[in-house]
């Protein structure tokens, strides 16, 4: 099928897409299902290109939208919609560099990647938290070095919590090279297929929620990488992208969780409204009250700091403003889960009904980066005018 262009068409085809995977949702997160069906439905609909420049076949979609789409999704299936955006932060790195002059390398790069999305309808993942340093870059322990040979390049490691593991064909994986410091910040990042040799996942963790994003650990022994599957073809430079354009690696979630905290807010209004006389009473109006100006206004922050990047990408008042609205998503989640708890009762905690595992979904928004503590520490930073370009201003 072709994919659409217009974010109307695109808003369509999510809830379309979402009205599919929403019936997953519970049997996925209760562990009866790995949740590799919703990937399907994914990878059928389209939607692995959303990202993907016109040109080659995608929708062109900018940051902004791409939000409201991945929003969409969330309300019906917060960890589809998580998996779908763990695709895409790999991808934005490629979409943002589409009208960049590159050079051959990474251009040839760029067209294999872009082409494996779009006519592949192959699914990728990123693969770059550790234990003890979780996603920081700096410090990382996976290795590479190239080849005797000079065709390859050979990685080593461990990372311990990769998304889509076993769903995904290929993952992004962030290494350093063999011979560079402890605290190094040239970090590279080298696209490993699902069935290279010496790749291998371990079991699926049983979280508390989000058990449908497929996460486990991988092990990487010895794997051997062309040299042509260099991310854009240059070594030591993820850092200080990341750096300078923050906005995939540490807010791309921020979309899927506004999601869930709509699809929370639906649920206790539908809750209380299953009961005429209980909606017209003024205290239970005024609780769904704060829950909706909670939620408008994270909802507004949003918005305007994904049309921030699509207008100004990677200047600080657009880095900020992600970062801010990161921050301000998973704060609203927990309050509007609390306020449901309050207004909703048993349906709130009994596992037959939605609300229980939107509960605890919700909360995992401040688990993926940038927590909540690395948000406020960036807008303290811009507001006593630290140099945010400056990669020695952050442990990253």
């Amino acid at each position: 099928m072709t994919l659409p262009t217009q974010l109307d068409d695109l808003l369509k085809l999510a809830a379309e897409s979402g009205a599919a995977l929403a019936p997953l949702a519970a049997g996925v997160d209760a562990g009866q299902a790995d949740g590799h069906e919703a990937y399907r439905i994914l990878r059928d609909s389209g939607l692995l290109a959303l990202l993907v420049p016109k040109e080659a076949g995608g929708a062109g979609l900018g940051f902004g939208d791409y939000w409201r789409v991945l929003a969409e999704l969330g309300t019906h299936n917060g960890a589809a919609a998580l998996g779908l955006n763990m695709h895409h932060v790999v991808i934005g790195a490629l979409a943002d560099s589409a009208n960049t002059r590159l050079s051959p390398a990474a251009d040839r790069f760029r067209a294999w990647m872009l082409n494996e999305v779009v006519h592949g309808r192959k699914l990728f993942a990123s693969a770059t938290s550790e234990t003890g340093r979780g996603a920081r870059l700096r410090g990382m322990g996976t290795r590479y070095r190239l080849s005797d040979d000079g065709t390859h390049y050979i990685l080593s490691g461990h990372k311990s919590f990769v998304s889509l593991a076993g769903a995904a064909d290929y993952y992004v994986v962030a290494a350093v090279a063999e011979d560079g410091g402890e605290d190094t910040a040239e970090v590279s990042h080298f696209v490993v297929a699902a069935d290279d040799p010496g790749v291998s996942f371990g079991s699926v963790h049983h979280m508390s929620a989000m058990y449908g994003t497929s996460t486990a650990p991988m092990t990487l022994d010895r794997v051997p990488v062309p040299r042509s599957r260099l991310y854009l073809g240059v070594e030591g430079m993820s850092l200080f992208k990341v750096v300078r354009e923050p906005h995939w690696m540490i807010a791309g979630y921020t979309g899927a969780y506004l999601g869930i905290a709509e699809a929370l807010f639906r649920h206790t209004v539908d809750h209380v409204t299953a009961s005429p006389a209980r909606a017209q009473s003024p205290v239970v109006q005024q609780e769904l009250g704060r829950m909706s100006a909670r939620l408008r206004a994270a909802r507004a922050l949003v918005h305007e700091a994904g049309g921030l990047v699509d207008t100004e990408r990677g200047s600080l008042e657009a880095n900020a403003m992600v970062h801010a609205a990161k921050y301000v998503v998973g704060e609203v989640g927990p309050q509007l889960a609390q306020d449901a708890l309050r207004l909703c009762g048993s349906a709130a905690v009994s596992r037959a009904h939605p609300l229980e595992r939107l509960i605890r979904e919700v909360s995992f928004a401040q688990v993926m980066p940038a927590k909540p503590q690395d948000c406020l520490e960036y807008l303290g930073k811009a507001a006593v005018g630290v140099n945010l370009y400056d990669a020695r201003a952050f442990a990253w």
